[in-house]
């Protein structure tokens, strides 16, 4: 049995939560920092802030923990060192990739319609660059959710397909994607590809490229604990291809410290983040589907909600702008979620039809959010949907 996650030791690892009196619901943003790492990251630039590569014994040191952040960060989703790129972000590095695929002429690419602008925005770029097709991939609705399956894909796909984009988890909807068996469904086409997002995932899961048998998968430090920002590659390997603007020494030297964060047992300390977690998200969706004025996007389901989805929790009220409601809850708490498309705009303003609402209301949280949290947000929130 997975022993139960202690969020008081967890709050404690970031200087943050103590810093201020803020209450972080916009993690889908950008986590909060480790103490750990931002201590790392100042030592670095106290100590050994040379270029990589030199015979003198600092240069040496800076080696070998730039090295040792790499290797970490490739262990961290189960890749191999020489398999993975650490650039500024997911966006910069799914740009770097579209300019270097090579893809044969008049081929078909099938997009995921529903996915942050990172993932998408590229692919129809080089599209139109070099005369390929695009298919747009919807979702189906299953259980109150937009999903991509493997049975929405197949009728898009043909002897011609060689790029396919999805994300694993929406960063508006939470809905987490079965990649696994979207990537067999891919690959039983000769020659196609999958790129897969999976930035607002890895906050709440533990990832295992291997295991999900994709050909990229790019997710954001920054967005899971930790941060990121010259470094110059030399011969014909991926990074060369691809780390045209690499991750900064200092910052690749702090990712051990993330993902040491996590204990030895991983598994054990991912499963007991994701009971943590629903406990949080199933407190706000219990609350908003009491609500006959609001409208939840994404799975609603209380029951095993874990399973689908992570706790990042859009809605909109009715009568309501988006934008209104978020100023309200800001203007009496301390409460910081976001209102807007989030760079998934096709999402919601096609799918959610939200365009003229300001588009959803996002609450992001993470395993350091705590159940009072969530509850005093109810309590604010219950505050201002019965204002009117």
């Amino acid at each position: 049995m997975t022993a139960a996650f202690d969020v008081d030791l967890a709050r404690n690892a970031f200087p943050a939560l103590k810093a201020n009196h803020q209450v972080y619901f916009d993690n889908a943003g950008g986590s909060q920092v480790l103490g750990t790492v931002s201590s790392r990251i100042r030592d670095y630039l106290e100590e050994t802030n040379v270029q990589l590569g030199a015979s003198y014994d600092v240069a040496k040191q800076s080696t070998s923990t730039f090295e040792a952040g790499n290797a970490a960060a490739a262990a961290f989703m189960n890749a191999n060192p020489d398999e993975i790129v650490i650039g500024p972000s997911t966006t910069q590095l799914f740009s770097n990739l579209s300019q270097i695929l090579d893809i044969p002429p008049k081929s078909e690419f099938v997009l995921s319609a529903v996915d942050h602008e990172a993932n998408t925005s590229p692919w129809v770029r080089l599209a139109k660059l070099q005369g390929h097709q695009v298919k747009w991939w919807k979702p189906e609705s299953t259980d109150g959710d937009l999903l991509l399956t493997p049975a929405n894909l197949k009728p898009l796909l043909s002897s011609n397909t060689k790029f396919v984009s999805c994300t694993h988890t929406s960063n508006v909807l939470g809905g987490i994607q079965d990649i696994k068996a979207i990537a067999e469904t891919v690959h039983s086409v000769p020659g196609a590809m999958l790129c897969v997002d999976g930035v607002a995932l890895a906050p709440h899961r533990e990832i295992d490229v291997k295991e999900l048998g994709v050909d990229f998968y790019s997710f954001s430090w920054y967005k899971t604990l930790g941060s990121l920002g010259h470094y110059f590659h030399a011969g014909d390997s991926l990074s060369t291809k691809l780390g045209l603007a690499g991750g900064s020494y200092e910052l690749i030297a702090s990712i051990p410290d993330v993902v040491r964060y996590f204990g030895q047992d991983k598994a054990a300390t991912w499963q007991s983040i994701a009971q943590h977690e629903e406990k949080l998200q199933n407190i706000l969706l219990t609350f908003l589907k009491q609500r006959a004025d609001v409208r939840i996007y994404g799975d609603d389901s209380i029951e095993g909600s874990q399973r689908r989805r992570v706790p990042v929790v859009s809605f909109a009220v009715d009568g309501r702008s988006s934008k209104a409601v978020v100023e309200a809850i800001e203007a009496r708490s301390n409460f910081g979620c976001r209102w807007g498309h989030f760079y998934s705009k096709r999402l919601v303003d096609e799918f959610l039809g939200l365009a003229d609402k300001d588009g959803v209301i996002r609450v992001s949280m993470v395993h350091y959010n705590t159940e009072e949290e969530v509850r005093k947000f109810v309590a604010v929130l219950d505050e201002v949907l019965n204002e009117r």
